[in-house]
């Protein structure tokens, strides 16, 4: 399916399927890293800055330490090695119309 260089966007819709796929997937990976990292800047900000009481002040420092792991996770993900589905079915699709 031919499109034109002018209907491609960032967000995706003007690409082929797989390409609208791995567009869209990047963008809703990179807004749930994006949502992590300014919620444990949040617990920081509580924890290091803001007048809480000191019952709270203990549940705030529980949940930064359990944050961490979840910050670990993200860039793990970013930053590793991975194979990428779509990005095998995207030299499959470009085997097919080779052999076509």
């Amino acid at each position: 399916m031919e499109t034109n260089a002018h209907d491609k966007s960032l967000l995706g819709g003007g690409g082929n399927a797989l390409e609208n796929r791995k567009l869209l997937n990047f963008w809703a990976r990179f807004t749930i890293s994006c949502a992590n990292a300014v919620t444990f800047l949040v617990l920081l900000y509580l924890l290091f800055f803001a007048e809480v009481k000191e019952t709270s002040r203990d549940l705030v420092n529980i949940l930064v330490g359990a944050y961490v792991a979840v910050l670990s996770k993200s860039t793990d993900y970013w930053f590793r090695e991975k194979k990428d589905a779509e990005h095998e079915e995207d030299i499959e699709t470009l085997r097919e119309k080779k052999s076509v």
